[in-house]
């Protein structure tokens, strides 16, 4: 912490004895308000070598030992802060992706369906979300669905097209936005194209080149008649060969075929007609492995041909790669890639959330991203996340701590762009291993009514057991991760300037666990500052860029406030503040 004591001392211990005044419900609270009074007047510019801001928030933390203490704390104090929703309709959005299957069942199969999404959209609005994600619901053999066999379709567990168009309609009526996958990567070994080019090649006589106008659909993926590598499978009885990168039944399709991209152009049509408000491009990376120049021009030939019939349409898009590969696919100019810097157990949020990676180089991340994206594309929107559906559960990587989860949701709702959360993070929902089938576990909507509860993949562990319940007990601990997240969220919905706002780094209170920033959109500046330690700080803002700003919002884990002082901030350990 940057320490800056002098003329700010006597507030720095009037602002701790009134912490430990509002942590004691006896007479002694009023008699250390009384000697607050008599030590400030009494107290001279030098500042006595024993007391430092270490000892000062070790008084603090002493007084909220532990999160049950801080919980009987928190009780006797309100949230003062809340305010009037200022939400833009554009297409910066807070997104809550879907996995259909492990969602809410409404028909009593044990699957997810779409009517389960329908009737849980109240829900989804609640928490602050307005953009929703779908995972593949088109028609397919497997229960993940990124293997397609009809584009044009609903699969049948999901439900029917006209649920579909129910969804929709229920989405815009709240004002959420929908996106779905698409994808275009790869199709299923049992869609039709590839039913009929594998057949035509069984056919053809050895030596024979293929005639496209017999078969069009050969040339929609990448046969040869040798097996190139290990990512090529014969065609059964034949000479044969086609890629597949992910696995032999999802064949890759030849992007760069006109009859192809046609087909997809009227495939796109029908979901925009359908009323589907973006695609998240699944696999973009690999359209053509490692050829960035050749993947980002078919992203830019789509995103165009569908802004060209909705101009608000959205695209997000799947980059797992490094900050500068990712910051390379900008080259598309399609709108946002997700931030795979900062995901996953690895990644950035995660690691500052357990204290393993400072704050202070998270916001030199957060200004970087900012720079070099918009070098690539101006109008570009960052899509940070924690976790998704091909990575382990954010309370398996953060150990259930329930702390560090709170931590990493609050960084995670700071950020610039569209957040995705996954289902069940904001639950702290557990996983187990590497199977992708442990990461898509039933949504907990309640630990006693087991009402639209699905049970899942059939292949996943059946004894993956959450460490924290679910929705129904957490709406009602207004300590939970649940609450954390909601709260979160509405800070965005608060503040647009959170998610759009040009980020400057205050410097003089930037290091370590401890970081300050600002965030100016349009005519508009707000402060964010962080304390991602185990301790309390306290923080003087005068001479800086947030000097004179208010408290407007702020995120702690059990309730603890968050005081704003003559110009010194007392911030509890792992907590954020809004200022304005």
């Amino acid at each position: 912490m940057r320490k800056k004591y002098g003329k700010h001392f006597g507030c720095i211990v009037l602002a701790c004895l009134m912490a430990l005044h509002l942590c004691s419900c006896s007479n002694a609270g009023d008699a250390a308000i009384q000697q607050t009074v008599s030590v400030k007047e009494e107290t001279s510019q030098e500042v006595p070598s024993l007391l430092t801001a270490e000892t000062v928030s070790e008084e603090i933390a002493s007084e909220n030992a532990t999160a049950e203490e801080n919980k009987e704390i928190a009780g006797a104090i309100s949230y003062d802060y809340e305010q009037e929703l200022n939400i833009i309709d554009d297409n910066y959005r807070n997104y809550y992706e879907i996995f259909v299957y492990s969602f809410y069942d409404s028909d009593g199969d044990g699957i997810g369906d779409l009517n389960g999404v329908i009737q849980k959209l109240d829900y989804i609005k609640e928490m602050g979300f307005n953009g929703i994600w779908l995972m593949p619901i088109m028609q397919s053999t497997t229960y993940h669905k990124y293997d397609v066999t009809d584009y044009c379709s609903i699969d049948t567990e999901y439900g029917t097209m006209e649920d579909f168009g129910k969804l929709v309609k229920e989405c815009h009526k709240r004002d959420i936005r929908i996106i779905i996958d698409f994808v275009i990567n790869h199709s299923s070994s049992k869609h039709q194209w590839f039913v009929d080019a594998s057949e035509y090649l069984k056919k053809l006589p050895e030596g024979q080149e293929p005639d496209l106008d017999e078969c069009p659909y050969v040339d929609y993926y990448h046969f040869s008649k040798e097996q190139v590598n290990g990512d090529y499978y014969n065609i059964s009885g034949s000479g044969w060969y086609y890629e597949g990168v992910f696995w032999s039944e999802m064949p890759d399709l030849n992007l760069s075929n006109e009859a192809l991209r046609a087909e997809l152009e009227d495939i796109s049509r029908f979901w925009i007609d359908m009323g589907v408000d973006g695609f998240r491009m699944d696999a973009a990376m690999h359209f053509e492995e490692n050829d960035i120049t050749f993947n980002t021009e078919v992203l830019n030939w789509l995103y165009s041909f569908c802004t060209s019939l909705n101009p608000d349409f959205y695209m997000v898009s799947e980059v797992w790669a490094n900050k500068a590969t990712i910051t390379n696919y900008y080259a598309s100019r399609t709108p946002s890639m997700f931030n795979f810097d900062l995901a996953d157990t690895e990644g950035k949020l995660i690691k500052a959330a357990r204290g393993n990676y400072k704050v202070a180089n998270l916001v030199e991340n957060m200004a970087g991203y900012q720079a070099d994206y918009a070098e690539k594309y101006t109008d570009f929107i960052d899509a940070p996340f924690i976790a998704n559906h091909d990575m382990g559960r954010v309370a398996n990587g953060l150990s259930k701590d329930a702390d560090n989860m709170k931590m990493a949701c609050g960084l995670l709702m700071m950020m610039n762009g569209n957040p995705f959360v996954y289902y069940g993070e904001e639950i702290g929902m557990s996983s187990s291993g590497k199977k992708d089938e442990n990461k898509r576990l039933p949504m907990i909507w309640s630990d006693t009514d087991a009402t639209g509860m699905t049970i899942g993949p059939v292949d996943a562990d059946k004894d993956i057991v959450s460490a924290f319940s679910g929705v129904e007990e957490q709406l009602q601990d207004p300590y939970s991760i649940l609450n954390y997240y909601k709260r979160a969220v509405r800070l965005r919905n608060e503040n647009p300037e959170i998610a759009r706002g040009q980020i400057e780094i205050v410097e003089e209170l930037t290091e370590g666990n401890q970081a300050a920033i600002t965030k100016t959109y349009e005519d508009s500046t707000i402060g964010i500052v962080y304390n991602t330690s185990d301790e309390a700080l306290l923080i003087a803002l005068s001479d800086t860029t947030l000097s004179g700003m208010d408290i407007r919002g702020y995120l702690t884990l059990n309730g603890e406030e968050i005081e704003l002082d003559n110009g010194v901030l007392s911030m509890p350990a792992k907590s954020v503040c809004i200022l304005k």
